[in-house]
């Protein structure tokens, strides 16, 4: 059996002062490819990006959705169903090193969506606004009321069979898109886990 292949897709917009940390953090050992996704950066972020070994990939239409589709149009004629695709945030917020546990219950092919919860794990003081915090527990308690799966955040940093992700024929445009994976999911039924994580 062929062993699946994990590719991390990074949506990034002015992030030429972090996107070398987050692409460095990466175990290189375990990760085929990192594809940032440069969606429409003024500053130096594909560049840098580039010469830290990531491809990159142009998306000129603002919205996070936006840049993650496009990471994923390009893993369209590459990735095969039992591959794992993560998404993570460029600004180094998470810690990449994560990556390792996130994907352990795919690998494992206990799962079919992995979330990095910020609420289980532990957050430095700040990182997360009062709004995102109220609207990570509104989100997450609505699709336990009407999906009965339970999840305790909305957090970027997730991972996701490639198969599975073709069927939930993602559309968001904007920063809907995390929440839109996890409903789709849900109502899916995908088994669906959450890892603890630490959060800047």
């Amino acid at each position: 059996m062929i062993k699946p292949l994990v590719y991390v897709i990074i949506p990034a917009y002015n992030e030429e002062k972090s996107i070398a940390k987050v692409i460095a953090h990466i175990p290189q050992n375990i990760v085929s490819e990192i594809i940032v996704c440069n969606n429409n950066s003024h500053d130096n972020t594909a560049t840098v990006a580039t010469a830290a070994g990531a491809t990159v990939v142009f998306e000129a239409k603002a919205g996070y959705g936006n840049a993650c589709l496009k990471g994923i149009s390009y893993l369209k004629n590459k990735a095969q169903a039992n591959d794992i695709i993560v998404f993570m945030d460029a600004d180094f917020s998470d810690y990449p090193e994560d990556i390792i546990k996130i994907i352990a219950p795919l690998q494992a092919n206990i799962a079919d969506v992995i979330i990095g919860s910020r609420s289980l794990g532990k957050r430095e003081r700040g990182a997360m606004t009062v709004p995102q915090i109220f609207g990570n527990w509104l989100a997450t308690h609505l699709i336990y009321i009407f999906y009965k799966v339970k999840f305790t955040d909305l957090g970027p940093f997730r991972a996701i069979k490639w198969g599975k992700l073709m069927a939930l024929n993602m559309q968001d445009k904007t920063y809907g898109f995390t929440v839109e994976m996890q409903v789709k999911a849900a109502k899916q039924k995908f088994i669906c886990l959450e890892q603890t994580h630490w959060y800047k």
